[in-house]
């Protein structure tokens, strides 16, 4: 078996050299589906993994653009295609400098099993550029977004691919790129999701990943009898989905220690209570300033520069921030200090050394495509009201946000459930592959 795992890592890497953030995402699944696929002759000789791991379709182009300065700025768009087996292409845009090709792919991968596990009908995309919204004006953002749209627009539509927001995508940026899209195509079409409420967005969109993260990793301690009742979480990030993930753990009853940014973290030993939390809102969202503010409200509390949170002793954590953040000396710090439970809040930000330890010391750990899957469920929710012209009140979208975090965790149980251990990893990798599997057979070689 590890011969086989080997030949087809090695046929990967020598078709996508220099992606490592999408090679680690292929490794990562490869282990856990290939020895499945030889265990069930009707994927076996299919060549399934392989055609999973080849885009449908990339698509690249210029982004143009004049600054404040009237000076012609240009950046690269991307959309890649990569699996509409079982819906239309679904999955976000990402304005970073970090934006490139490798992990673009490597998240468009994630988002073929992380839509698959979600039970709606949704393929895997993602996009974005390497563009970056921070210090640019209102002004500065809309041009952007409308150069990009103007060429986006060619590739997407409602029933063909529907982008969303992710990290430099949140509501302001997807207002001005489905102005651009309604402008050039001229027709009002749920093409986008993470719309506002009053223009066919959906409620409880802005909080779906950071309580979908929460929810699931609920599910994981009540079915080994706990709760975040009582428990010390530590929390990476401070954007969107670390907001919302400290929100929903502090309605649950858990004390949350910490936030972060790229800066540095703030470890408060009181706990960061719902007031508290409101001002990191304001701070990250209205005022647009660094996590370290923080301690100038509640000087009590100290900030950590440079480093992660995962030096603190926790019961529960929850790395919300990017892709490999966590690596393996915080696995081992973590699991040395106490630390039960570990829900993937970003896309893949556990490195594969730090997964293997938390397996090996079987922690209850919560892979991004299972527990980061929140977001999109709710996007897909708001495909659904726009087909719909209808909305949901925002108790119905939770409700059913809750529902499907837990029918998640309940196929990855049915995969993952080994001797004495639930590897929720395997449980998410099998049970995403197996129904894109599925549909790709009946579908022919296409």
């Amino acid at each position: 078996m590890e011969k086989i795992i080997q030949q087809f890592l090695d046929d990967v890497h020598r078709r996508n050299q220099n992606e490592p953030e999408f090679l680690q995402a292929v490794s990562e699944v490869a282990e856990n589906v290939l020895p499945y696929i030889v265990a069930n002759d009707i994927y076996y000789g299919q060549n399934i993994l392989l055609r999973m791991v080849e885009p449908e379709r990339v698509v690249s182009f210029r982004v143009a653009w004049i600054d404040d300065q009237e000076q012609i700025q240009v950046n690269r768009g991307y959309r890649i295609e990569m699996n509409s087996a079982i819906g239309p292409y679904k999955g976000g845009l990402r304005f970073h400098p970090s934006v490139n090709l490798s992990v673009l792919k490597f998240l468009a991968f994630e988002q073929i099993f992380k839509n698959s596990l979600t039970t709606l009908p949704m393929g895997g995309g993602k996009g974005g550029s390497d563009f970056d919204p921070k210090g640019k004006s209102d002004t500065e953002v809309m041009r952007f977004c409308q150069s990009f749209m103007t060429e986006l627009f060619r590739h997407i539509g409602p029933n063909r691919d529907i982008p969303a927001g992710d990290i430099g995508v949140g509501s302001r940026e997807i207002g001005y790129l489905f102005g651009q899209y309604k402008r050039l195509k001229n027709e009002f079409t749920g093409v986008l999701t993470g719309k506002g409420v009053s223009w066919g967005g959906s409620l409880i969109r802005p909080e779906a990943t950071g309580y979908g993260v929460v929810y699931f990793v609920e599910n994981m301690l009540a079915h080994h009898s706990e709760s975040f009742e009582g428990k010390d979480v530590v929390i990476s990030g401070s954007g969107n989905v670390a907001q919302y993930a400290a929100e929903k753990a502090i309605q649950l009853g858990a004390r949350v220690l910490t936030l972060s940014d790229s800066s540095g973290y703030i470890f408060d030993p009181d706990g960061i209570d719902a007031e508290k939390l409101n001002f990191v809102m304001r701070l990250k969202n209205e005022e647009r300033k660094r996590i370290h503010h923080y301690v100038e409200a509640y000087p009590k509390a100290q900030f950590i520069k440079n480093k992660t949170p995962w030096e603190v002793p926790c019961q529960i954590a929850l790395p919300c921030a990017t892709q490999n953040e966590l690596q393996f000396k915080d696995a081992q710090t973590l699991v040395a200090n106490g630390c039960r439970a570990v829900g993937e809040g970003a896309n893949m930000p556990a490195t594969p050394e730090a997964i293997h330890h938390f397996i090996e010391q079987q922690i209850l750990f919560a892979p991004g495509k299972a527990s980061n899957a929140g977001g999109v469920a709710v996007s897909g929710l708001e495909m659904a009201q726009n087909s719909l012209r209808y909305s949901w009140s925002r108790d119905e979208v939770d409700q059913k946000l809750k529902t499907i975090m837990g029918d998640i965790h309940d196929s990855c149980v049915s995969y993952g459930s080994e001797q004495n251990y639930i590897n929720y990893v395997k449980g998410a990798n099998i049970a995403g592959f197996v129904k894109v599997a599925d549909a790709m057979l009946a579908q022919g070689v296409v």
